[in-house]
């Protein structure tokens, strides 16, 4: 019979079209899902019988196929199943059929094996195992299938198969980051997607315990709360899958920027004033991605306990209420937490009390699930139940894990309605890469380790300040509570004190806990701000933020949240040069109210010079060694660079003070992580130009710059830089950057823009207006500029070129890059900086060149 494939390829679009159409009028998920896999069934079999295929052959759907369910944009996955190899003029006919599969238009995935090839395969592969698990019939020799079923079943055993596939869905959460939360989830197989309830399903099938929500609701494994809950997540999820296919046009499962705004608004969601329509559109797909994890947690411990052996769930009690089963801390009773709601935050006690209790059972987490609903005003202003919670923050152990438990349980929400709110909230402000309430638990887990000997070698100095704190509890406090009032539109950080006020007076607080927890909250910014953009030699920024400070348990909580903080917002945002500068702060700060006054400068001053003397003498240089190159110096350059970087300069310098030759040396900086590099020469036009462009087109990006002039008019300037590319060849580059980088001064090359690069999806998607604001310093000798935008290949050097275009001269710059965000200082002198409209011009064009 011959083969028509233009009528078949016509047809699968036409069922393609009539199914989108269908879907879009009616918004039937179900039915689009079995509506594409019978019409693919239709097309198959079809094309299966034009080719005349000898009988005892079968063709099967495997995988999501198999189960009926077709995506728009899915894989066609199919097993031909034959009695024995096949010979030539078959292997002839399967290749046709092959090439008829693409012909058509459908995207098909094929395997074409024996029965013994598909136990021998499923035996050495739990994926392969579990899609051939799946399988359908669709056309050919039923008896070849029905033995092929029954022979897979019978290898088949179901607590390995379960074991397997917990297994392997670890191993997937460690591949999708573990957690529901990030910027952009794969629907399909991050935590808490479809792939989720799919796992359920699988093991509920090679068990005999069914193959839909109503089967495992029959055979008790589904309450009727949770047949509702059950449904509603897999529709969701369905419908979110369904309508990605439909708005990217083609297979894809991650919910990339790209596609957000756009699925959001197909979704029903419009902007407001305070939120965008993606970040509800997210907020409720975290929401529910956070119960089907929940779900999928339950119900995999449920079928594990019904297929384990009695003898090994034996209990053993603990209390009237509580016992535990293996490793599980269970309820003897099921209404325990309606009959006693006091038993609810009891729970949680017992399992940081336990070291040997690694969860909960099924039957318990699904009680203390309902019980969230039953947390009521009366629940929350009960004395016990506030002193209960108050003491899971001061527990010696398990503080992180129970929390979390809290929050995928919605207690914590329900018992703080207010973080109940920020449950799901994304925080698309470009460095920000968890939800809120995950962001804030990740700030309390970096505050924990800074209790654990276990992790003294990561921060040893946040290690130490922890040691010497009266009371860390009070740092979780504050942050659960620095960025609940995210969302509500205005300053989050004025907003949350008043939520951290009300905590703590309520939970008996002291005057003082109370007055640091909430001092804590309003200024959880300041001090990230101050050590990134402020100068920190600056004596009176020292004394404005240790007057702002006050004390040293003011000082050593507020720098040890600011540390957990930062690095709670995303591991790209953190890094060592960031944990220098706070350091350098703390420091500087504590000694300002040590001695109850700022440092002199003249103190300062000879102290760094006398330290840099005595590095000196260590490489057996003369005591007068300094004088020529120091004579050039004035107070500004001592003030800014470390006795360690005076002593590093004059030794590189201080035989060719007056040299003619540009002169470069790059070291590794060890506080940094990257590389520190010194460029001495007669000044020249555009030369922070032209040494931004360098450092950006070899892959560096500039941290700190300290630019200085001297009195005989030479540039000595001094940057930090941390490498884009995360190279392991930093030593090799050195010589590199000094010989590269000599040649190009020498030869007064003109600035050359870095290589373009691509800006992240994310800034495209989620764009930051520039802002640029220029003001008179306090002393009116100079001016600051301060720049906020989105990151982009070559911005400093936007920068540079845009000050030399202005005639300005660059003195310090302060780099702050968190995540795609940059929020830059730069100290600038010169041109027609004192005359307002040439300011506002400046302003202008920095903004317009910034603009993505």
């Amino acid at each position: 019979m011959p083969c028509d494939v233009a009528a078949l390829r016509a047809e699968v679009k036409a069922d393609a079209l009539r199914l989108k159409e269908a879907y879009e009028q009616h918004g039937d998920a179900q039915a689009m899902l079995t509506g594409r896999s019978t019409a693919v069934d239709r097309v198959l079999a079809q094309l299966w019988h034009e080719l005349d295929f000898p009988h005892g052959l079968a063709l099967a759907a495997v995988g999501g196929y198999g189960r009926g369910e077709l995506y728009p944009a899915s894989d066609i996955d199919l097993l031909i199943l034959l009695p024995r190899e096949a010979d030539a003029a078959l292997q002839d006919k399967l290749s046709t059929l092959v090439g008829h599969f693409w012909d058509i238009g459908l995207e098909i995935g094929h395997s074409v094996r024996t029965i013994q090839e598909c136990l021998n395969e499923a035996e050495g592969d739990i994926t392969v195992q579990t899609a051939l698990l799946e399988a359908r019939l669709l056309t050919g020799d039923g008896q070849l299938f029905e033995t092929f079923e029954k022979r897979l079943h019978g290898h088949l055993d179901p607590l390995h198969f379960l074991e397997a596939k917990r297994l392997e869905q670890q191993e997937r959460y460690l591949r999708f980051n573990e957690t529901p939360y990030s910027l952009e989830p794969n629907s399909k197989e991050s935590p808490g997607g479809l792939r989720d309830l799919q796992v359920i399903f699988w093991i509920a099938k090679a068990a005999g315990y069914g193959a839909s929500w109503d089967d495992l609701h029959a055979r008790g494994f589904v309450s009727d709360e949770g047949l509702g809950l059950a449904k509603a997540c897999e529709d969701y999820l369905r419908h979110l899958r369904i309508r990605l296919h439909y708005t990217v046009g083609r297979r894809e499962d991650r919910l990339l920027f790209d596609y957000q705004t756009a699925l959001a608004t197909c979704c029903g969601f419009s902007a407001t004033e305070n939120r965008r329509a993606s970040e509800q559109l997210m907020q409720g797909y975290y929401r529910n991605a956070k119960a089907v994890t929940l779900i999928n947690t339950i119900l995999i411990q449920n079928m594990a306990a019904a297929l384990s052996p009695e003898s090994e769930q034996v209990p053993q009690p603990i209390d009237a209420d509580f016992q535990t089963v293996g490793n599980l801390l269970d309820i003897h009773d099921e209404k325990l937490f309606v009959k006693k709601p006091e038993a609810i935050f009891r729970s949680f006690q017992l399992m940081q009390e336990n070291g040997d209790l690694h969860s909960m059972t099924a039957r318990t987490l699904r009680a203390l699930w309902r019980a969230a609903d039953t947390i009521d005003d009366r629940f929350r202003n009960d004395p016990a139940q506030r002193a209960a919670f108050l003491a899971l923050f001061q527990s010696p152990r398990g503080i992180i894990h129970e929390f979390r438990r809290m929050n995928q349980l919605d207690i914590l929400g329900s018992y703080l309605p207010n973080f109940g709110r920020i449950v799901g909230q994304m925080q698309h402000d470009l460095f920000h890469v968890y939800t809120v309430d995950q962001h804030i638990l990740q700030v309390m887990r970096n505050l924990r380790r800074f209790t654990m000997s276990e992790f003294a070698h990561e921060y040893p100095l946040c290690t130490r300040v922890m040691s010497e704190f009266d009371a860390p509890w009070l740092l979780y406090v504050a942050a659960l509570f620095h960025d609940i009032a995210k969302g509500r539109g205005g300053d989050h950080s004025e907003q949350g004190t008043v939520d951290a006020q009300d905590f703590c007076e309520k939970h008996g607080l002291t005057v003082a806990d109370t007055e640091l927890v909430v001092w804590l909250v309003r200024h959880h910014l300041i001090m990230s701000q101050v050590a990134q953009k402020s100068d920190l030699t600056d004596p009176d920024v020292i004394g404005n933020f240790a007057k702002l400070v006050g004390d040293m348990r003011h000082l050593q909580a507020l720098f040890l949240l600011t540390h957990a903080d930062i690095r709670g917002t995303s591991p790209k945002v953190w890094n060592q040069w960031k944990g220098k500068l706070l350091a350098d702060l703390y420091f500087q700060t504590q000694y300002y109210l040590e001695q109850d006054v700022a440092p002199a400068p003249q103190g300062i001053i000879a102290e760094r010079q006398a330290e840099a003397m005595r590095q000196l003498r260590f490489f057996a240089l003369s005591d007068t060694v300094h004088e020529r190159l120091w004579k050039q110096l004035d107070m500004v350059y001592f003030l800014r660079h470390s006795a360690e970087e005076i002593a590093w300069h004059t030794r590189a310098l201080h035989y060719q003070t007056f040299n003619d030759k540009p002169i470069v040396k790059a070291r590794l900086h060890q506080e940094s992580g990257g590389v520190q590099v010194m460029v001495y020469t007669r000044d020249q036009h555009d030369l922070f130009a032209r040494l931004v462009g360098f450092f950006a087109r070899t892959g560096y990006t500039i941290v700190d710059a300290k630019i200085h002039t001297t009195a005989h008019g030479y540039a000595l300037d001094s940057f930090v830089l941390l490498d884009i590319e995360q190279r392991d060849n930093n030593r090799e580059m050195l010589s590199y950057i000094e010989h590269e980088l000599q040649e190009r001064l020498i030869k007064q090359s003109p600035p050359e823009a870095p290589s373009g690069g691509r800006v992240s999806r994310q800034v495209k998607h989620f764009p930051i207006k520039p802002e640029v604001v220029i003001q008179a310093d306090e002393r009116g000798t100079h001016f600051i500029l301060s720049l906020v935008a989105a990151d982009r290949p070559g911005l400093l050097y936007i920068v540079a070129t845009t000050l030399a275009e202005h005639g300005a001269n660059l003195h310090t710059a302060k780099i702050a890059t968190l995540g795609e965000r940059v929020e830059d200082v730069f100290l600038i002198s010169g041109g027609d900086l004192n005359n307002s409209t040439a300011r506002i011009r400046l302003e202008s064009e920095l903004m317009n060149r910034l603009k993505v």
